[in-house]
């Protein structure tokens, strides 16, 4: 834009009087430059007045030196394709952010409740390795609802996993047949087990000590074949809930420990306690000491340990006995029926290897509610024996032939 001597703005030509002024100004360079500077103070007073009421303020004198005049006007007209150099002024760099994608959603909008839905689908392993992309997904990756059930079977646990995993709320823990390592705890804090299996595991006894000495809430335990304490007994003995125990073939132990483990577990419903390392001395505490609400009792491999007289106070203090495992009891004979049949919920008797105990004796304490009488005739047991075994069978009592 030009600013013609009338005061008004011009976008590249002269007005008629700017034309007629110009004719009238020598051509020296000079004098150009004089006569264009009067033209301006004599008519500066009326241009004034004019931007004014156009709402346009006046350059002051000393400002026209940097502003666009007529005669660069004149030249910008004759070479028009000429590009001004502007100069560059100081700049920063704004970093503009970052847009999300067409689909509108990125994992760190969703909700938690979202994200812990998508980890419940996560197999284990994958699980642990979605845990160290940052924080946010590492407290969601060990919360408490995705880690209900630990099933670690036939693994190889380094120390410090096992410290790891079950602080973060498992209740259910299966790991049989595996290897485990110090577990190494980081806290003391009780765990929420309810159901452990360390079946057949290979592990040290301060390892399995270290990890049932914080279980206060176990109702299922299994320790087969494993070598205790006397501590670990006593750690069993704090979970008063208990109800299903297997110790079978366990060892390392002593006679005080297990009654006070028997005691203290008063609901127990399943007792195994097969093929323990156990003396007459444990025997006879198992038998005193166990629960009289216990249904399912497997005291086999005693051999000479259970006696007669066991049997009888076994049945006297457990008359809801469902199912009675005795085998490999080679004390007993067929006089243990008449404290059986005192037993009138039991469904299941296993007397395998008894050798004292005949097939004959089996039919004929099935048939007959009291085989000792005396008015019984052995002829009559013998016909009766074979109508049996030629009909339904030995009705609900197991039998086997004794091995000679």
């Amino acid at each position: 834009m030009v600013l013609c001597i009338r005061g008004a703005f011009r976008p590249c030509g002269l007005c008629c009087l700017c034309r007629k002024r110009l004719k009238e100004i020598p051509s020296s360079s000079s004098n150009v430059s004089t006569g264009l500077t009067w033209g301006l103070d004599c008519d500066l007073s009326r241009t004034s007045e004019l931007l004014s009421g156009m709402g346009v303020s006046v350059l002051k004198k000393d400002k026209l030196d940097g502003e666009n005049t007529l005669q660069d006007a004149l030249g910008s007209s004759s070479c028009s394709h000429k590009r001004r150099k502007v100069k560059e002024k100081d700049f920063v760099i704004v970093r503009r952010p970052r847009l999300l994608r067409d689909s509108g959603a990125s994992w760190d909008t969703l909700p938690d409740e979202l994200l812990l839905a998508i980890f419940a689908y996560l197999p284990l392993s994958d699980l642990i390795r979605a845990s160290v992309v940052c924080k946010r997904w590492h407290r969601l990756s060990f919360d408490e609802s995705l880690w209900q059930t630990l099933d670690l079977a036939g693994k190889i646990l380094l120390p410090g996993v096992v410290g790891q995993l079950l602080p973060a709320g498992v209740t259910v823990f299966r790991c049989p047949r595996s290897s485990i390592s110090s577990p190494l705890f980081k806290t003391s804090k009780p765990l929420k087990l309810q159901c452990m299996d360390l079946s057949n595991c290979t592990m040290s006894v301060a390892s399995l000590q270290s990890i049932l000495s914080l279980c206060e809430k176990l109702q299922n335990l299994s320790l087969e074949g494993l070598v205790l304490s006397d501590d670990i007994i006593k750690s069993i003995a704090q979970n008063p809930s208990l109800v299903r125990l297997n110790l079978s073939g366990c060892s390392g132990f002593a006679v005080e420990p297990l009654k006070l483990m028997l005691s203290s577990c008063s609901v127990l419903d399943e007792l195994n306690l097969s093929w323990c390392n156990f003396t007459d001395a444990h025997v006879k505490a198992a038998v005193n000491h166990v629960t009289s609400k216990v249904t399912q009792l497997n005291l086999s491999g005693y051999r000479q340990n259970l006696q007669m007289q066991d049997v009888q106070t076994l049945v006297e203090r457990c008359p809801l006995l469902v199912h009675l495992d005795l085998s490999d009891s080679v004390m007993l004979n067929r006089e243990c029926f008449q404290y059986f049949r005192k037993l009138s919920c039991l469904q299941h008797l296993c007397l395998s290897r008894c050798y004292q105990i005949f097939s004959a004796d089996l039919v004929i304490a099935a048939i007959y509610p009291d085989p000792f009488r005396k008015d019984v005739n052995p002829k009559e047991m013998i016909n009766t024996k074979k109508k049996v075994v030629r009909g339904t069978g030995l009705s609900k009592w197991e039998a086997e032939e004794p091995f000679l």
